[in-house]
């Protein structure tokens, strides 16, 4: 069994996945028992003044440190719970001692395993605006939908100064409700929950829309992955498994 490596950016969203990984192994391998673990968490405030001044070589020093970390515990291969982590993340994957999974590549698997076709995007303003789904779903056929800019900048001050920092209100989760609704007004037939934080306050329950929940679907290939006595492809930089037809991790 191969050893996972988790390379936290945010604490909510790393420890969703987390606890994911672990409950998914116990679901397959019996209880109390899943794939080895190791974790790096370097604080995400080290990163903040690149994402705010778009600097993102101070960034991609944090991500690349956070790799070594678990790549030297011994870990096989990494996932990083962070969506908008991937901007960065895709710029220097290649100079990297283990591949990754890249967190869109298991949403947009899921995406084709339920046959849908116009998918929405909520996460921060970099994640929505930026190439790391429209890329990977154009390559599919797809295109994307996004909140208006009025929207998308509170989702994204919601974000970080709230959910990144484990305050959940009310008013929050019916904003990015809101905002779920207006994308299927606009079309859309499900929502990637595009920041790792957002299946905190966002499920099947009270969303208007199917979920594609980014975070715990990184979670559940990871544990298919670790548990799949293939070797690892080598030479890769992400891996991708042609074969991905995974359950559904909307429930």
């Amino acid at each position: 069994m191969k050893t996972l490596g988790i390379v936290a950016h945010s604490a909510e969203g790393g420890a969703l996945c987390y606890l994911t990984v672990c409950r998914e192994g116990q679901k397959r391998l019996g209880p109390h028992m899943h794939p080895e673990i190791v974790v790096s968490s370097i604080p995400m405030g080290s990163s903040m003044p690149g994402w705010e001044s778009g600097e993102h070589d101070t960034i991609a020093r944090v991500l690349t440190r956070g790799v070594e970390q678990v790549a030297r515990a011994g870990a096989g291969f990494f996932i990083c719970p962070d969506n908008t982590a991937h901007i960065v993340l895709e710029r220097i994957a290649d100079s990297f001692p283990i591949p990754g999974l890249h967190i869109a590549d298991v949403v947009c698997a899921e995406l084709g395993r339920c046959g849908w076709k116009a998918p929405g995007l909520l996460g921060t303003r970099l994640t929505m605006t930026g190439t790391v789904y429209a890329n990977r779903l154009r390559g599919r056929g797809h295109g994307l939908l996004i909140p208006d800019e009025k929207r998308r900048d509170a989702i994204d001050h919601a974000i970080f100064d709230e959910l990144c920092q484990g305050v959940f209100r009310p008013a929050t989760t019916d904003l990015f409700v809101r905002a779920i609704d207006d994308l299927r007004a606009a079309g859309a037939d499900c929502v990637i929950l595009g920041c790792t934080e957002i299946p905190l306050i966002v499920s099947e329950e009270n969303s208007p829309l199917p979920v594609l929940d980014s975070t715990r679907l990184l979670a559940k290939h990871a544990v298919s992955e670790a548990i799949d006595d293939r070797p690892l492809p080598p030479g890769a930089a992400w891996i991708s498994r042609s074969e991905w037809t995974e359950p559904s991790a909307r429930s």
